[in-house]
């Protein structure tokens, strides 16, 4: 598609989504790598400017764009619900979906693409890089979509991506990744192999613990990083939970993890040097201390007890991902260098292992908050 094309799809979807106003402006927006986000800028008849967030929905990644709004439509109109209830700003604290002309949550254009609109949430902004007062404020925010979702039927959520987190299916694919071995790479990675063969059982702990009833299905957020929080420009506090495309059902302590697995490691995801490579107890600590007060008591004891569970888990899934992904010869994430995906799958051993041998500071430092 050229550009010129490109232009008119995004003029056709800002002419068919209820935005306020007379369209000044359209510019790409955000860092996202998925979905292609548009700020867009309207005049209303008083003269006064607005602006407002447009996304074409990546249907290559999620399949049925439909589903996907219909979750989002139903987990923020409840959240308003409960935002509402607590005194709180629902346009502020959660995301409001402008509707397309014909009322629904989203506008099918004539090229067969999926797009939506978002009201622009004022005086807040995102970070990608976390200072230890940015992790803490992203966990508390995190934890208070845990709170405020605790009595949401998560079952009855579509799931966004089939098996997402299913752990054990995605130890599967690698061992069917090793077996075709299509590029050529088993020979040179028999100790990665190794490392996650030795933890196959591991894989099964927490749909195990959800079979036996002791672990209960969640509404889910599954990409808790920190630049899925928006932070109020003036106070500084985590005001609202943003890139709603994968809440699903889910285990909280999975969304606990992979902040712990992403933001508590003291080196880039994709470092070389695993010197470096370590979970630092501290940010462990922090990110427990605010996702707990975020929860306030919503959490069972089981899922209390098993947020380091989540951390292993989460990091040992991602490793196993980045194996596979290098052995199929790197077509799932993208890469920007030879063996990424390789460094990529060795920092997350080095932080499963450093886990290991501070399992019980752990489970310490959950049982004090």
């Amino acid at each position: 598609m050229t550009r010129e094309e490109r232009c008119k799809k995004v003029s056709e979807a800002v002419e068919n989504i209820a935005f306020e106003g007379t369209c000044l402006e359209v510019r790409p927006y955000g860092s996202g790598h998925i979905n292609d986000t548009f700020l867009v800028v309207t005049q209303k008849p008083d003269g006064a400017t607005q602006k407002w967030i447009l996304q074409r929905i990546n249907h290559e990644i999620f399949t049925n764009p439909k589903e996907l709004m219909d979750n989002i439509s139903s987990v923020t109109a409840y959240l308003k619900k409960e935002i509402e209830r607590n005194g709180g700003d629902p346009l502020r604290e959660t995301l409001t979906i402008i509707p397309a002309l014909d009322g629904g949550a989203y506008y099918c254009d004539s090229n067969g693409s999926y797009w939506r609109g978002y009201a622009f949430i004022q005086d807040a902004t995102t970070y990608d890089m976390a200072t230890p007062e940015l992790f803490y404020e992203s966990a508390v925010a995190f934890g208070h979509f845990q709170n405020m979702l605790a009595a949401y039927p998560a079952g009855s959520l579509h799931e966004t991506i089939a098996n997402f987190h299913n752990t054990p299916l995605r130890y599967e694919a690698l061992e069917e990744a090793v077996a075709a071995d299509v590029c050529g790479r088993v020979k040179e990675v028999a100790a990665e192999i190794a490392f996650w063969r030795e933890r196959k059982e591991d894989t099964r702990l927490l749909l195990d613990r959800h079979a036996s009833g002791a672990l209960p299905l969640r509404v889910t957020h599954n990409d808790t990083k920190l630049n899925n929080v928006m932070i109020d420009t003036k106070t500084g506090k985590g005001i609202c939970v943003i890139d709603l495309d994968t809440v699903m059902p889910g285990f909280s302590v999975n969304d606990f993890g992979d902040s712990i697995r992403f933001g508590a490691s003291t080196a880039a995801e994709d470092e070389p040097d695993l010197d470096k490579v370590s979970m630092d107890l501290e940010r462990f600590a922090m990110y427990t201390k605010g996702f707990l007060e975020g929860c306030a008591g919503r959490l069972t004891e089981e899922e209390r007890r098993l947020l380091p569970a989540g951390a292993r888990m989460m990091t040992m899934e991602c490793g196993i991902r980045f194996l596979t992904d290098y052995l199929q010869g790197d077509t799932y994430f993208r890469v920007h260098r030879d063996r990424q995906n390789l460094d990529r799958c060795r920092t997350q051993m080095k932080l499963v292992a450093d886990m290991e041998t501070k399992w019980t500071a752990m489970q310490d430092i959950v049982g004090r908050y």
